[in-house]
């Protein structure tokens, strides 16, 4: 359930509450004028029934929804060649470079680093960008010593293979088959194992899903709310333990892609967007990926203003309109002229010559 804990208080609602300030007007006559003569919104001795102090504050418009903590770049990982799975990766293993995405037939799928997908056998005598991204898998392993780090799968390529094949009991061919390495950009996270014990997989069947190890919170917007879904827009996530931490939209994601925010029927009526939270990795550490976190959007802030509650704003009469403040001083009132800006939480942004922290001011009856 989406929720609104930081309302922004739109022109309507301005309108609204001048509207029932517009009493206090009622005897002001021109401004800077005495209220002496009018009884309109004022007690038995001419002043306001209440009053309010302008203060200098920070005013915020926001909008806090659910969302989900997760992690960032969710994809799948097929099987490149047939064969059964013969030991099944367990949900939310963080696994690194060397290290076994699965075994398919008793063999492993060993994850490397590196944007190229393996796309083919590679063996002495090939050339190409995924040769060079496996000699420096080979080098950051320890096993490069002798390759020259290039395009090319020379002798020193092989041999630097056999050796890497030797650590991980394979035959110890010298060359690097399909079904023998999968390349990702990095570290990773086991999110589901899609592909069970002894499951019979062929080529395109998906295996795992996995995604980076950063972790994020995606959370559903409405369609209205499109400017929040700005990359970089500053964030609060409020954890499942209580803990908040900052972060900033990284992007939209498709809704198929949004089960850990209620999957498709739950975002099909708005957008769904990915936060990044600050921190890296640890951000979320120990806290409970399967409970609701809080996310609060700001979609505008103005810092060390003057304010008042919106229901001290009058509109004033004649010509010229516009807004003013009853400002109190003893017995006495008068109007002064306003410029309004920004509202947020049941204030209002205000600015005038006449205006300054601490004065007091009249309020109308609620």
């Amino acid at each position: 359930m989406r929720r609104r804990t930081a309302r922004a208080v739109g022109a309507a609602v301005v309108v609204a509450a001048v509207t029932g300030g517009a009493a206090l007007l009622g005897g002001f006559g021109p401004i800077g004028g005495r209220d002496g003569d009018g009884p309109g919104g004022s007690g038995k001795d001419g002043l306001p029934p209440a009053t309010a102090t302008v203060v200098r504050t920070d005013l915020v418009q926001s909008k806090t929804v659910d969302g989900r903590l997760d992690y960032a770049q969710r994809r799948v990982v097929k099987s490149a060649v047939d064969g059964t799975v013969t030991v099944a990766a367990p949900e939310g293993k963080i696994l690194s470079r060397g290290e076994a995405l699965y075994e398919l037939d008793d063999k492993p799928v060993t994850l490397l680093y590196g944007p190229v997908p393996m796309f083919r056998e590679m063996k002495k005598g090939d050339r190409g960008s995924d040769v060079l991204q496996l000699e420096r898998n080979l080098r950051d392993l320890g096993y490069g010593a002798g390759v020259y780090v290039d395009p090319r799968y020379d002798e020193d390529t092989e041999r630097a293979v056999k050796r890497w094949q030797k650590s991980l009991n394979r035959e110890a061919t010298g060359r690097v088959g399909k079904g023998d390495v999968v390349f990702q950009p990095d570290r990773l996270r086991v999110v589901t194992a899609d592909a069970s014990l002894a499951d019979q997989v062929g080529s395109d069947t998906a295996v795992l899903t996995v995604a980076s190890t950063h972790p994020v919170v995606r959370a559903a917007l409405d369609q209205s709310d499109g400017a929040l879904t700005s990359r970089n827009t500053r964030v609060e996530v409020t954890l499942p333990s209580g803990r908040t931490v900052p972060g900033r939209v990284a992007g939209t994601v498709r809704p198929e892609d949004d089960s850990a925010s209620g999957g498709a029927s739950a975002s099909q009526e708005g957008i769904v967007v990915e936060v990044v939270l600050d921190g890296g990795a640890g951000a979320a550490s120990g806290e409970d990926a399967r409970a609701t976190a809080s996310v609060r959007f700001v979609s505008e802030a103005r810092k060390g203003v003057l304010a008042v509650p919106v229901e001290a704003v009058i509109a004033l009469r004649g010509e010229n309109g516009g807004y003013g403040l009853q400002v109190v001083q003893g017995t006495t009132t008068s109007v002064v002229r306003v410029e309004t800006g920004m509202t947020a939480d049941g204030k209002i942004e205000i600015s005038g010559p006449d205006i300054r922290e601490g004065l007091k001011v009249g309020v109308a009856a609620s």
